[in-house]
């Protein structure tokens, strides 16, 4: 039950580069309405994977096993800041698309 928190984790990280993708491919058709919706499911959908890797790591201190710990620590914060990093690049770009649409 526990691995999927990773797996988990994993899917949300995709899905969360994966709307604001969308919201830019349709940036030429004229409905403008949800982009502002697909840019919030985004950012709370790598929310929620970032938090699913912290209780993955708690899980790992609750039954103590150090040496899982030790060795994926490193690139689990390597791999968290680059899906941060990029969720909130690729919906400032959203946002800079649809920032003078909207008011039209």
């Amino acid at each position: 039950m526990i691995v999927l928190l990773n797996v988990g984790s994993l899917m949300l990280g995709v899905i969360a580069w994966i709307l604001p993708v969308v919201a830019l491919m349709r940036h030429e058709k004229h409905n403008y309405r949800n982009w502002a919706a697909l840019s919030i499911m985004s950012i709370s959908a790598c929310a929620i994977s970032l938090c699913f890797q912290i209780f993955y790591n708690y899980h790992l201190v609750k039954i103590e096993d150090w040496s899982a710990l030790m060795d994926t620590t490193g690139a689990v914060a390597f791999v968290a800041a680059v899906l941060l990093i990029v969720t909130i690049i690729l919906n400032a770009i959203t946002l800079f698309v649809y920032r003078g649409r909207t008011a039209k």
